[in-house]
């Protein structure tokens, strides 16, 4: 059985100038979180992990995340799957390039055509962030492009783990947020050590039963 309450409260006290430890980082945090998980979370967790891959993405994935058990699991995929699509586009536009190329889509080939979802006939559906995500593409600033849509995702994530405390459900959402921590721990420093202070605030809120930040 997993061990969640144990895992939300032994989150690491941040300073001001908080840096990974030596040989700590993004992956000794999940392997940590992985000792604590049931064998059947932990598969969950790595299918989720596997979704940061580049390799791994495609439509075979996303007709597997958006047809998965879990609620967390199929509406954060298909928001990633929205978010990429909408990049895409965004690009196609900027080069002058087909609207449709390159684009991840459920439509499959012509031998697809009558699969199930666990084949590829799937759909992103309605993009309810699509403006937000446009107006962030159109910004000149190449990383304030970039905290506006990481900002769009956290948003996004928070919305999905409403109500979710200890449970699969709050460590993924965890992990979704720490990604994008770990991008800007890489980026921009400061803003990295805010966002995580932001997110370990958010979870010891929760496990105190509160909303509070500092």
């Amino acid at each position: 059985m997993s061990n969640f309450e144990y895992i939300i409260s032994s989150l690491p006290y941040l300073t001001a100038d908080f840096k990974y430890q030596e040989g700590q980082g993004f992956k000794s945090t999940v392997d940590q979180i992985r000792e604590n998980l049931s064998e059947h979370d932990t598969a969950v967790l790595d299918f989720v992990l596997s979704g940061y891959d580049a390799d791994v993405l495609g439509p075979d994935f996303y007709a597997q995340a958006l047809s998965h058990p879990l609620k967390f699991v199929r509406e954060f995929f298909r928001f990633d799957l929205n978010l990429r699509n909408a990049k895409v586009r965004y690009l196609n536009r900027a080069l002058g390039r087909p609207d449709n190329q390159d684009l991840i889509t459920g439509e499959g080939t012509e031998e697809d055509q009558d699969l199930d979802i666990d084949g590829y006939r799937f759909s992103g559906g309605e993009f309810e962030e699509l403006q937000k995500v446009e107006d962030a593409l159109a910004s000149t600033s190449l990383l304030g492009r970039e905290k506006a849509l990481d900002d769009i995702s956290w948003e996004k994530i928070t919305q999905l783990e409403t109500f979710h405390y200890f449970d699969l459900t709050a460590v993924l959402a965890y992990i979704a947020k720490l990604h994008i921590v770990n991008r800007w721990l890489a980026l921009d420093q400061e803003k990295g050590r805010k966002l995580l202070r932001q997110l370990v605030n958010e979870v010891r809120g929760t496990f105190k039963g509160v909303n509070y930040t500092e």
